[in-house]
Protein backbone atom coordinates (compact mmCIF):
# COMPACT_ATOMS: atom_id res chain seq x y z
CA UNK A 1 0.00 0.00 0.00
CA UNK A 2 1.13 3.54 -0.93
CA UNK A 3 0.89 5.67 1.64
CA UNK A 4 -0.72 9.24 0.92
CA UNK A 5 2.76 10.85 1.13
CA UNK A 6 4.47 8.89 -1.01
CA UNK A 7 5.92 6.10 0.90
CA UNK A 8 5.40 3.00 1.22
CA UNK A 9 6.52 0.93 4.68
CA UNK A 10 8.59 -2.18 4.57
CA UNK A 11 8.62 -4.98 6.55
CA UNK A 12 11.13 -6.47 8.15
CA UNK A 13 11.99 -9.14 5.55
CA UNK A 14 12.09 -6.57 3.05
CA UNK A 15 14.58 -4.39 5.11
CA UNK A 16 16.67 -6.78 5.79
CA UNK A 17 16.82 -8.26 2.19
CA UNK A 18 17.55 -4.58 1.36
CA UNK A 19 20.04 -3.94 3.75
CA UNK A 20 22.17 -7.24 2.46
CA UNK A 21 22.48 -5.25 -0.71
CA UNK A 22 23.72 -2.31 0.33
CA UNK A 23 27.34 -1.64 0.49
CA UNK A 24 27.39 1.39 3.06
CA UNK A 25 25.53 2.54 5.91
CA UNK A 26 25.77 5.35 8.43
CA UNK A 27 25.90 4.44 12.63
CA UNK A 28 23.98 6.91 14.94
CA UNK A 29 25.38 7.32 17.92
CA UNK A 30 26.07 10.25 20.65
CA UNK A 31 29.34 11.65 21.07
CA UNK A 32 29.91 14.15 23.91
CA UNK A 33 26.48 14.62 24.63
CA UNK A 34 25.67 15.41 20.72
CA UNK A 35 24.40 13.28 17.72
CA UNK A 36 27.09 11.61 15.96
CA UNK A 37 26.86 9.54 12.64
CA UNK A 38 29.46 7.82 11.01
CA UNK A 39 29.58 6.73 7.27
CA UNK A 40 30.77 2.88 7.55
CA UNK A 41 31.05 -0.45 6.03
CA UNK A 42 28.94 -3.32 7.07
CA UNK A 43 27.93 -6.57 6.86
CA UNK A 44 24.67 -8.72 8.13
CA UNK A 45 25.12 -11.45 10.36
CA UNK A 46 23.18 -14.86 10.09
CA UNK A 47 20.96 -13.39 13.23
CA UNK A 48 20.32 -10.09 11.21
CA UNK A 49 22.76 -8.00 13.20
CA UNK A 50 24.79 -5.61 11.86
CA UNK A 51 28.19 -5.98 11.93
CA UNK A 52 30.76 -3.18 11.83
CA UNK A 53 34.74 -3.87 11.50
CA UNK A 54 37.16 -1.02 12.98
CA UNK A 55 40.22 -0.29 14.98
CA UNK A 56 40.47 -1.11 18.58
CA UNK A 57 41.69 2.51 19.61
CA UNK A 58 38.64 3.88 17.43
CA UNK A 59 36.44 6.81 19.31
CA UNK A 60 33.30 4.58 17.38
CA UNK A 61 34.26 1.25 19.80
CA UNK A 62 34.25 3.48 23.27
CA UNK A 63 30.98 5.44 22.25
CA UNK A 64 28.55 2.49 21.47
CA UNK A 65 29.56 -0.55 23.79
CA UNK A 66 26.74 -1.57 25.58
CA UNK A 67 25.07 1.65 23.58
CA UNK A 68 21.48 1.53 22.16
CA UNK A 69 22.48 3.07 18.84
CA UNK A 70 20.90 3.66 15.24
CA UNK A 71 21.96 2.01 11.76
CA UNK A 72 20.60 3.41 8.70
CA UNK A 73 21.56 2.36 5.26
CA UNK A 74 19.58 3.61 1.73
CA UNK A 75 19.54 3.93 -1.67
CA UNK A 76 18.17 6.60 -4.35
CA UNK A 77 17.15 7.55 -8.00
CA UNK A 78 17.56 11.05 -7.82
CA UNK A 79 15.90 11.00 -11.90
CA UNK A 80 13.49 8.71 -10.65
CA UNK A 81 12.87 10.26 -7.67
CA UNK A 82 12.51 6.87 -6.15
CA UNK A 83 14.25 4.77 -3.72
CA UNK A 84 14.76 2.91 -0.34
CA UNK A 85 15.60 3.85 3.59
CA UNK A 86 16.47 1.29 6.38
CA UNK A 87 16.99 1.92 9.56
CA UNK A 88 18.05 -0.76 12.65
CA UNK A 89 18.25 -0.12 16.04
CA UNK A 90 19.26 -1.84 19.21
CA UNK A 91 22.36 -2.36 21.18
CA UNK A 92 25.80 -2.38 19.79
CA UNK A 93 28.58 -4.33 21.58
CA UNK A 94 32.05 -5.14 20.80
CA UNK A 95 32.48 -9.13 19.49
CA UNK A 96 35.02 -10.55 22.18
CA UNK A 97 34.17 -14.49 22.10
CA UNK A 98 37.32 -15.49 20.60
CA UNK A 99 35.41 -18.52 18.53
CA UNK A 100 32.94 -15.56 17.21
CA UNK A 101 35.80 -13.18 16.30
CA UNK A 102 37.13 -16.19 14.20
CA UNK A 103 34.18 -16.42 12.76
CA UNK A 104 33.76 -12.73 11.46
CA UNK A 105 37.63 -12.72 10.32
CA UNK A 106 36.59 -15.22 7.82
CA UNK A 107 32.76 -14.15 7.12
CA UNK A 108 32.24 -10.53 8.23
CA UNK A 109 32.98 -7.14 6.78
CA UNK A 110 36.47 -5.93 5.57
CA UNK A 111 37.40 -3.01 7.26
CA UNK A 112 38.19 -0.56 3.88
CA UNK A 113 41.00 0.93 6.04
CA UNK A 114 44.08 -0.90 6.48
CA UNK A 115 44.31 -1.94 10.42
CA UNK A 116 46.46 -4.30 12.81
CA UNK A 117 43.78 -4.44 15.70
CA UNK A 118 41.03 -4.63 14.08
CA UNK A 119 37.78 -5.39 16.45
CA UNK A 120 33.88 -6.72 15.47
CA UNK A 121 30.89 -4.48 16.41
CA UNK A 122 27.65 -5.76 16.14
CA UNK A 123 24.47 -4.21 16.35
CA UNK A 124 21.53 -6.35 17.38
CA UNK A 125 18.87 -5.58 14.86
CA UNK A 126 16.16 -5.28 17.51
CA UNK A 127 13.68 -2.94 16.08
CA UNK A 128 14.35 -3.09 11.74
CA UNK A 129 12.04 -0.18 9.46
CA UNK A 130 12.13 0.86 6.37
CA UNK A 131 10.16 2.60 3.67
CA UNK A 132 10.26 3.20 0.10
CA UNK A 133 9.22 5.98 -2.39
CA UNK A 134 8.31 4.52 -5.79
CA UNK A 135 8.49 7.31 -7.79
CA UNK A 136 6.82 10.61 -6.41
CA UNK A 137 4.72 12.89 -9.07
Amino acid sequence: MIHSNGFRPLDRQECLRLLAKAPVGRVVYTRQALPAVLPVNFALDTDSAVVLCTSAASDLVRAVDGVVVAFEADDFDAGSRSGWSVVVTGRAAVVTDAAEHGRLLRTGPRSWMPMRDGVFIRIDAEMVTGRELTGAS
